[in-house]
This record gives C-alpha cells, sequence and structure tokens, in this order.
C-alpha cells in the first residue's frame, strides 16, 4: 500500500519539480531499508533473511550468530557450514570470525525465479559437535537491472482504410524480466494524428482516434515507449509501422481464452500437448489463420514447437519437472491481411518418479580402533531428498545386516553411524559397508554408497606358543654355542603389537643359573647351549622361556623346555677287581685237586656310561695256557675248563680284556695272576721269578736277592696283620657276645662252600654297591676267608 501511494506520488509530480521527486525517492529507500532490517531482525528458528539481487560477493546478509544466540567463536567450533539441496549453487556462506552470513556467487533473481512474485533460496545452516540443523530461507528482493523490452524491432499493423473511429488494435505488449513495482508500468506513445495509446493491465491497444484515409497516407510510423516503476526508471521502445489497407474488418478469434494441459515429465519427443484452433469471418486471404509464438522466452521455444498450419503444439526436447513444473505460452493466429489475436496456453508438467536419493557422507572417523565401546559413533550421513514431489520424495536410509553398526537418525535427513557390538581387528580388520537410500515412489527408487572403514589394532592378544612343550636332545659333549630347538610363538595383532620377543626367565640348574647353561635369541627364539653337557653329571635340564609382543602395555606368555643329554660312549670301563697295582701283584690260588668249571676269580669291573654304552663283556685276551682257563662273556668269572695236573706250571698269567658295547667301543684290560699249587712255600719257591721272562734282564742274582728280602718283609708284614686281625676279632666276639643281638652270617651266592663241596678251597665275599650315578659307584671287597691270598713283587 506505501508503495502504491509512493507511485501515485510521483506520478502527479510535475517534472519540472526535481526536489520533491528526490525527496520522494529518498523516502521510498528509507522504506525499504527499515522494512528489510525488520523482517532480518524478526528471523527466528528457520531462519529469514531479505536480500537484494546482484549484490557483490563477500556482502553481509545478517548476523547468524547474533540471531542463533551463539558466541561469535562457536561457529568456529562447532564446525559451521551451509549445505544446498542436491548440486544447486552454494550462494552463500558463513564468515565464522565474525558470525556473519555473507553472499558467496552473484544472485540473479530472474534466473533463478523468472516471473515468480517471490523468489526464496533455501539453504541448511549445519553445526556439528553437537548436530544441529538450521533452515535459512533467503529472500532475495527485486532489483530494477532488466529494460523493457518487446518481441519485435518493428511492429508491421495492416489497417483497412475502413476502420471507424474508436477501432482497437492489440499491440503485444513489452515484456520486463524484473518484478513487481520494477516490471512494465506504463506505456507512452508518440504524438500522432490518427492513433492514441490505451494501456489496461497487460492489455496494449491502439485505438484509432481519427478515420484513415489511405488516399492521403499510406503509411504510418509510431514509436511506443514501455517504461518500468523503478528507481532509475528504465524503459524500451519499439517502432509500429502502419500500412493502410482497404478494409478487412474482423480478426481471428480463438476457440479458448486459455488452453491448460498437463504433461507428464517423462513424455516422448513429438507428444502433441494440445491444439489451439481461431477462426477469421472473413473470406479469402483476409480468413486465411496462421499460428505463430507470441513473446515467449527462448528456453520455451527449444522445449515446445508450434504448427503454423494446424496450432498443434509439440515437445521437441526432454522436460524435467525438478527444473520446470509450469510453462506459459502465448501464441498469435493473424490473418491473411495482418489482423492477429492472443490466446495463453499454460501446460503443467506432472512428476514422474525418475529421480534417485543422493548420499552424502559429511563426516566419517576412519580408521577406527578395534576397543572402541559400543554405540560410538562413526560418521554422519546426509540424505537428499530427491527432487521428486510427494511420497516420490520421501527417502529412508538403510543399511545391510550382519554388520556391527547400526544407523540412528538425529535430524532430518541427517544420519549418525555408530557402533552396534565390539570390533575385532583379528576377525575383520576391514568393513564395507553399503548404505541404502530408497525413496516411496512406484516403483521405487534407491541409490547406494559403500563406505570403507578400516579397524585399527589394538594390543589385546597376548603371544601364544605353538607347543605347551618344547622337547629336545642333544649328545653329551657337545660344543658351546650348538643350536638345541627353537620356540615360536604367535601373536594375531598388528604391527609393533605383533612382534614378538624371546627371554629364559631366571631359573637355578643344580644351584646355578639357567642362563649360564642356556642362551635364548631375542629375536628368532633359537635355543643354544653354552657349555657342553655331561650324561653322567646331569641327564635332563629343564627351563622356562617367555614370549613378550612390543604392545604397551605388553602381553606374555611362557613355555617349558626339556633338554635331554644323550649318552655317548665316552668312558671306558673301569676294572675294580682285581686291583692293579703298581708295585705288587695278586696272585689267585688253585689246588692242583681242582676240578672242570673251578671258580677261579671274578673280574669286577663298571662303566659309568650308560645303556648299551654300559653292557660289559670280558675275553679272554692273553694266558699261559688258554687250554686251561676260561672267562664268562657276561660274568666276568673265571674258570678251569679242564682237570689241573701236576705238569700245569705253577704260575699262570692271564690277560682280560673288559669291553663296553658302545659305537665304537671302549675297553680296559688286566692282568691276573695264578698260582696253581697247594702250598705255600711251593708257590714262594716259583713266584720267586713270577714276573720276569722278557721283562728282566740276565742279572739273576739281583733279583732273587731283593725277592728274598721282600719276601721277609711280606712274611713280618703278614705276621703282624695276622695277630692284629685275630686280636681285632677276638674283641669283636666278645662284644658280640655280651650284646642281644642275633649274628646271622651272611654268604654271597656261589662264593661260600656251604655243602663242602665248592669249587673253592677259601671262602671270598665280594660286597658290590653300585648307584644310578656310576662315577659315585662304590666296590666293596671282603677279605679273604683266610689268609691264602698271595702279594708277591
Amino acid at each position: 500500500l506505501v508503495l502504491r501511494v509512493f507511485m501515485i506520488l510521483l506520478l502527479s509530480v510535475e517534472e519540472e519539480n526535481h526536489i520533491f521527486v528526490s525527496l520522494l525517492l529518498f523516502m521510498l529507500k528509507l522504506f525499504i531499508s527499515s522494512f528489510i532490517v525488520f523482517w532480518i531482525n524478526v528471523a527466528h528458528g528457520d531462519m529469514s533473511y531479505s536480500l537484494s539481487e546482484e549484490m557483490k560477493r563477500g556482502s553481509v546478509i545478517g548476523n547468524i550468530a547474533k540471531d542463533l544466540g551463539l558466541q561469535t567463536g562457536a561457529l568456529s567450533t562447532r564446525r559451521a557450514r551451509i549445505d544446498t539441496e542436491g548440486t544447486d549453487k552454494r550462494y552463500c556462506d558463513i564468515n565464522l570470525e565474525h558470525g556473519e552470513l555473507i553472499v558467496a556467487e552473484r544472485i540473479d533473481r530472474e534466473e533463478l525465479c523468472g516471473k515468480k512474485p517471490s523468489c526464496i533460496l533455501k539453504q541448511e545452516l549445519v553445526l556439528e559437535n553437537p548436530l544441529e540443523l538450521h533452515r535459512i530461507s533467503l529472500h532475495v528482493q527485486d532489483v530494477n537491472d532488466n529494460s523493457p523490452q518487446f518481441n519485435e524491432k518493428l511492429i508491421s499493423l495492416e489497417i483497412h482504410e475502413s476502420a471507424v473511429k474508436g477501432a482497437r488494435f492489440v499491440i503485444e505488449e513489452a515484456s520486463d524480466a524484473d518484478v513487481g513495482q520494477n516490471s512494465v508500468q506504463q506505456y507512452s506513445l508518440e504524438k500522432n494524428n490518427n492513433f492514441i495509446l490505451a494501456a489496461n493491465g497487460n492489455t496494449v491497444e491502439l485505438v484509432l482516434d481519427k478515420e484513415l484515409d489511405r488516399e492521403k497516407q499510406k503509411e504510418i510510423n509510431l514509436l511506443l515507449t514501455a517504461l518500468d516503476g523503478g528507481s532509475p526508471q528504465r524503459s524500451g521502445t519499439v517502432g509500429i509501422h502502419v500500412t493502410v489497407l482497404d478494409a478487412n474488418d474482423n480478426a481471428p478469434v480463438f476457440s479458448q481464452a486459455v488452453y491448460k494441459a498437463n504433461l507428464p515429465e517423462n513424455s516422448p519427443i513429438g507428444t502433441v500437448v494440445t491444439t489451439v484452433s481461431a477462426t477469421d469471418a472473413d473470406e479469402g486471404v483476409n480468413g486465411d489463420v496462421t499460428y505463430d509464438f507470441g513473446h515467449v522466452s527462448e528456453n520455451v521455444k527449444n522445449v515446445f514447437g508450434l504448427d503454423h498450419k494446424t496450432g498443434d503444439l509439440k515437445l521437441i526436447s526432454e522436460i524435467d519437472f525438478e527444473t520446470v513444473s509450469n510453462y506459459d505460452l502465448r501464441i498469435k493466429a493473424k490473418d491473411g491481411l495482418g489482423l492477429s489475436s492472443y490466446t495463453k496456453v499454460t501446460v503443467h508438467v506432472t512428476d514422474v518418479n525418475d529421480n534417485s536419493p543422493v548420499i552424502y557422507v559429511k563426516s566419517l572417523a576412519n580408521p577406527i580402533a578395534e576397543n572402541v565401546t559400543p554405540g560410538t559413533e562413526v560418521g554422519i550421513i546426509n540424505v537428499q531428498d530427491d527432487k521428486d514431489s510427494g511420497r516420490n520424495g520421501q527417502v529412508h536410509l538403510t543399511i545391510e545386516e550382519n554388520l556391527p553398526f547400526k544407523i540412528k537418525s538425529s535430524l532430518r535427513n541427517y544420519y549418525t553411524l555408530a557402533t552396534e557390538q565390539i570390533l575385532d581387528r583379528e576377525r575383520h580388520s576391514k568393513y564395507n559397508i553399503t548404505l541404502t537410500a530408497t525413496d516411496e515412489g512406484v516403483p521405487a527408487l534407491s541409490s547406494t554408497k559403500v563406505l570403507g572403514l578400516e579397524v585399527t589394532d589394538v594390543n589385546d592378544n597376548a603371544p601364544a606358543f605353538i607347543k605347551d612343550n618344547y622337547i629336545s636332545q642333544v649328545m653329551e659333549n657337545n660344543p658351546p654355542g650348538v643350536s638345541l630347538l627353537q620356540v615360536h610363538a604367535k601373536d594375531p595383532d598388528l604391527g609393533q603389537n605383533a612382534r614378538i620377543s624371546y627371554y629364559l626367565i631366571d631359573s637355578e640348574i643344580n644351584g646355578n643359573p639357567a642362563s649360564t647353561y642356556f642362551s635364548v635369541n631375542t629375536e628368532s627364539g633359537d635355543i643354544q647351549s653354552l657349555r657342553s653337557f655331561d650324561y653322567e653329571q646331569l641327564k635332563e635340564y629343564k627351563i622356562r622361556v617367555k614370549a613378550q609382543d612390543g604392545g604397551s602395555p605388553s602381553l606374555r606368555s611362557n613355555t617349558t623346555v626339556i633338554i635331554r643329554v644323550q649318552d655317548q660312549n665316552d668312558n671306558p670301563p673301569q676294572v675294580l677287581y682285581p686291583v692293579q697295582t703298581g708295585g705288587s701283584m695278586v696272585a689267585e690260588m688253585v689246588p692242583r685237586s681242582a676240578d672242570v668249571g673251578y671258580l677261579v676269580t671274578k673280574v669286577v669291573a663298571v662303566d659309568v656310561d650308560s645303556g648299551q654304552n654300559a653292557w660289559l663283556s670280558y675275553k679272554l685276551q692273553k694266558a699261559t695256557d688258554r687250554a686251561l682257563f676260561e672267562v664268562g662273556l657276561q660274568n666276568g668269572e673265571i674258570r678251569t675248563i679242564r682237570q689241573v695236573t701236576d705238569k700245569d706250571a705253577v704260575k699262570q698269567r692271564l690277560t682280560v680284556i673288559v669291553e663296553d658295547n658302545g659305537q665304537p667301543s671302549r675297553s680296559a684290560t688286566v692282568i691276573v695272576n695264578v698260582a696253581v699249587a697247594d702250598s705255600f712255600p711251593e708257590v714262594l719257591s716259583e713266584f720267586t721269578d713270577f714276573p720276569h721272562d722278557k721283562e728282566y734282564n740276565d742279572n739273576l742274582t739281583f733279583y732273587l736277592v731283593l725277592a728274598l728280602a721282600v719276601v721277609s718283609f711280606l712274611f713280618i708284614t703278614c705276621l703282624v696283620v695276622i695277630i692284629s686281625v685275630k686280636i681285632y676279632r677276638w674283641r669283636q666276639s666278645r662284644i658280640l657276645y655280651h650284646s642281644s643281638l642275633p649274628v646271622i652270617p651272611y654268604y654271597p651266592p656261589r662264593y661260600s662252600d656251604t655243602m663242602g663241596t665248592g669249587t673253592l678251597p677259601h671262602v671270598y665275599n665280594y660286597e658290590v654297591c653300585r648307584t644310578t650315578d656310576s662315577r659315585k659307584s662304590d666296590c666293596k671287597f671282603g677279605g679273604a676267608g683266610s689268609q691264602n691270598v698271595l702279594l708277591m713283587d
């Protein structure tokens, strides 16, 4: 109402009064500015701002932070941004520093909204952390930046001279891309003698004010001016060429003042939209009607075609409901002599579900740690409604099943992707999440988007050994540094969390640290010996090894390693009896009355090795008379193999070899001296030169004297020993006699002559004690039952 009052005042003021005109224009600008500020200040909720088209980039539209009641820096902290629907241009942006909404792109109201009385741009303000959405409506105000234009550069009229005063001739009005007050408001016609101008709304007519006379004037040239109501005012002109003809007093008449048609947006090219029809009451050339477009834009001419003869309006290119939903066309019917009329065709484009929803990923936390708690937000997804209308534009977002994720709708068209279960990188290190947006059209259209989400590793798995126990064998006397075995552990984690190091757990072996016996390679787990092992000392070693990963904190596990030492035949047999001395020899006495199988003595030997390495066998290597004695292969017993005769030599020398069963075998030899005699004098007389033969030189006298001295010394020593033993036994018998303990004599098998018919004339007691550790074996030999063992030099 205020604008109309201003326009009336402007039109009523004389042109000479420039001061008053300027004052009115100033008041009009002040009102418009106040109006814009008012609407900006009342914006709340879904915010609304008004701005003029063609504003420069960077121009301030309004202060969003102030209107939302936020601090200036809050927009930057909450990562504020402007989103537009679909692929529309972003016409505005945010100055995060000052919280101002500014112009980002040139805004042309005529390009955006055409002739619509109201032009509103829809924008969305998105605030993250927390997520918040505000709709922004930008009311684009028209600026008088377009001048009125006529469709033709020259309007040609052919008017019959019979036209009467007051006859009206329709002139196609001028068009102005601006709207409202900035559009065409008035027309003026250059002064002439025949015509005046009648303008009413959108109709412009030339009114014949004075009859025409073809004989006086065949052609008349007029200048028509169209003026808009903007400030500054713009105008457009067109020339009118009037040709005076003979009488043609009937113009074509359309069957309808307005033609309406509905056209689906997927209609094929060539579809007849509608058919216009006009008739002319004249006959002949004056009654021939042709059809043509009135003032329409080039865009309309690119979409529709008109048959000049039939009046068929056809579709010549594809149409899109989402781009233009309505078309208004003006069609002119003209007869053969230039009379014309106009009609309006309104084409309404109906929607077809031909647009799929569009999925936008606004933010995505990628990668994500495997130890995040269920419900953790991973990303924000925006689903733009497709450009279809009604149910065709209703969209739903879904996610494929059997995934540990879920979709939650937080705001309109915004969804959050969150975890639903605990993640495990060792099972799934990457997820391909398929999002599907589906509208409610028939048939429904959908679009998909695949999100690749990596899962990062967390040190949640301890190393695990392949075996609970490792057992290895090593041969004794091994060189230090030999590799015994390799332990191996696996860790399903990744990178540093799966890098395994091996360590020897501190323990003791025979009172010494295990680290003095073994070492473990930290990287490979290879276990090596640090010293040579002795089976006879320790047969088995048991150590503990731990595997530790490189995570923080690190995880570890243990295993037991058993090293078993295998025996090697590294010890020869040791002869325990008869004892070999350097200065004397032991001689066993065999009576000449001995029968076959008489037990002379027994060779006792041990081997500290084990198994077959300790299996001993006895063989007679040398003998003075091999036909008289034999040695038991397994027990080492020396027995006679024939009857002893008087012809047999008194002194017999036997060499017995003791061999083990190892590979290679080891052996020891022992010399057994046997005296074949019934009395000591005979033995003494014969054994005086027993050890001689080749071993002695020819100085027989020296050795006889020496032997006599030794025998005398031994005789005296034996007497002393015998007396001492007798006294000792007498004292022991007295002690036993006075004690109450029973005395049970012990006789080893095979060595006691219990029946008086044994093979030995004297009784020998042997006590052999052996332990598992053969090096600690003890052999004790009892003394002879009588003093019949002769020690000879």
